[in-house]
């Protein structure tokens, strides 16, 4: 990477620095390491866009790698999940490999720690141990079976392995230090008892091995040059290190661990155990429910990768933990839509205007562009007819000088078509207007070259035509938590702060070219905000998804 292209951050500095110490170019390697318990959420997204954009700027290879160590709490589900979610965020992978790929080979080296004499089982209970271990400002007590015998040890390993002990009695443990300032580094667990069924390993195995067993000897296998990982494992990092020193082979690279910063999102959580909790409990409908921080979930909302991949950029890479305020994340995903996104009409609050003097059974096919923003303009056809449907708020019977919108006695333009002026409502029995009566100028039609289709009036409003009109249910998701940090108040169940007002579920009326739209096709309603078309959605019903609003109406709403 030349520096010259771009300021580094303190990752890349890292990686350069070792360049400069001798690092071969092509020894790089990186890796993303999930645990298949979950599906990924938004500072996964972080994680994956550093790990993977780091091997695109090196031209580095780069592993993704399943942390799966814990049968109990993984499936095949969230590994497809994880894969997909990585696919779709636009990056590939060298390898695919799996922590259980090395279950044989992590085994062996337990074997020959314990014949060194620098592991041994514990026959304690968990409370014990728990006790034994100390606190941070006392020292530890021994184990009363830290002195059992290599034999001894060899022989209960060995027929924890063979599954003949229940869950709990006995565990492998490194002999370290009781009395180390780092409490990781107290005699830690490197193997626990297991009954459980392996999404891929089935039944073979009665033991599993720790994450910190299973971490640095992974990379090390898959000679990984950098393993970055999130803060809380900094004080792991001397762990790592004393477990890779038992093994390390001075031909090979040796992996280097370093951490970086979470960036959490506000209004939202990103502990996937709280995420299933949301699922388990039915607060949301599925883990890629539109609410959710899943990175599945904002794909079903109609975020984009692209701006996931802007965001983590606009974001960075920093050494302490940060809030970020979710408005930054809609400005990527507004940013992205307002260039890809075609411009259509929808009503979602309809109200009924006649248009008088138009002829009776008469329609037009009116040219409409779809995206301003395109470097070659599209169009697309869009009915017209007597009888149309506008937001209810488009209208109102008095108003003062600043509602440039239609009123009685005054004129808007009717987006694409033509200048129309409020002439009388109808009401029903309680007061509601149920129908705006107006009148068109037949001379005023868009595009046509007129005098008077070039008249300037201070209104545009959109419409659809009710003849034609495809009526669609539109789901409309607001942030699924009040409180900008909802997990922030250890005293407060984050659930609490869910929001009541997070889903609203309303009839609309779509123009006719969307009867033909596609799972997650993206669209700016004109003036309402973008949707996209959820996975629910069929010909016989048509289904959106609010993705955005057209602009930060939550920064006002904060701010009073």
């Amino acid at each position: 990477m030349s520096t010259e292209e771009k300021a580094l951050n303190f990752i890349e500095q890292i990686i350069e620095e070792d360049l400069k110490k001798g690092l071969p170019q092509d020894k790089l390697r990186f890796r993303f390491p999930p645990e298949p318990n979950g599906y990924l959420h938004v500072g996964h997204a972080s994680a994956i866009c550093l790990n993977f954009g780091l091997g695109i700027d090196y031209k580095a290879p780069v592993n993704l790698r399943f942390d799966d160590t814990n049968p109990s709490k993984e499936e095949q589900e969230f590994v497809d999940a994880i894969k997909k979610d990585v696919e779709w965020l636009g990056y590939s992978w060298d390898k695919e490999c799996y922590a259980s790929d090395y279950f044989q080979q992590l085994y062996d080296w337990a074997v020959e720690l314990i014949k060194k004499d620098k592991a041994y089982v514990d026959s304690q209970s968990s409370e014990d141990m728990a006790i034994q271990k100390g606190t941070p400002t006392t020292s530890g007590t021994d184990s009363p079976f830290r002195t059992r015998s290599v034999e001894e040890n060899l022989d209960l390993f060995t027929r924890m392995k063979n599954g003949e002990f229940e869950k709990g009695t006995h565990v492998l443990r490194a002999k370290i230090s009781m009395n180390a300032n780092n409490m990781l580094m107290r005699d830690p667990i490197i193997y626990r008892i297991m009954h459980a069924h392996h999404h891929r390993t089935g039944n073979d195995w009665c033991i599993y091995p720790m994450y910190d067993w299973a971490h640095g000897e992974s990379d090390y296998l898959e000679q990984i040059s950098h393993s970055f990982c999130t803060l809380e494992f900094l004080p792991h990092r001397e762990l790592y290190d004393w477990f890779l020193n038992q093994i390390y082979d001075e031909t090979k690279v040796r992996p280097k661990q370093r951490e970086f910063a979470r960036r959490n999102l506000s209004h939202t959580v990103v502990s996937k155990r709280k995420l299933a909790q949301l699922v388990e409990e039915k607060h949301v409908t599925s883990w890629d429910d539109p609410r959710m921080s899943t990175i599945s979930g904002m794909r079903r909302r109609g975020i984009t990768a692209t701006a996931i991949r802007n965001f983590a950029n606009t974001i960075g890479i920093a050494k302490r933990d940060n809030l970020i305020d979710v408005s930054l994340l809609d400005f990527c995903v507004r940013e992205d839509l307002n260039k890809i996104a075609p411009r259509v009409m929808a009503v979602l609050n309809p109200i009924k205007l006649v248009i008088t003097n138009y002829p009776e059974g008469k329609e037009e096919w009116l040219t409409a562009e779809n995206n301003s923003e395109e470097e070659v303009m599209t169009y697309r056809e869009v009915p017209f007819s007597k009888e149309l449907y506008i937001e209810r708020e488009d209208f109102k019977e008095e108003a003062d000088k600043k509602f440039f919108r239609l009123t009685l006695g005054t004129e808007v333009r009717l987006k694409n078509a033509y200048i129309i002026k409020g002439e009388s409502v109808v009401k029903d029995a309680e007061g509601n207007i149920t129908e705006i009566h107006c009148t068109y100028d037949v001379d005023s039609k868009s595009g046509s070259g007129t005098e008077a289709s070039n008249r300037k009036v201070k209104g545009v409003i959109h419409w659809v035509s009710i003849a034609h009109a495809k009526e669609a249910e539109v789901r409309v998701y607001d942030r699924l938590f009040t409180h900008e940090n909802p997990d922030g108040n250890k005293d407060v169940d984050f659930k609490e702060y869910i929001n009541p007002e997070s889903l609203k579920v309303i009839t609309g009326y779509v123009e006719p070219s969307l009867q033909t739209s596609n799972e997650l096709d993206h669209f700016q309603f004109q003036r309402l905000g973008y949707f996209c078309v959820d996975r629910d959605s069929s010909s016989e019903k048509l289904v959106f998804n609010k993705t955005v609003g057209l602009r930060d109406t939550w920064a006002k709403v904060e701010s009073k």
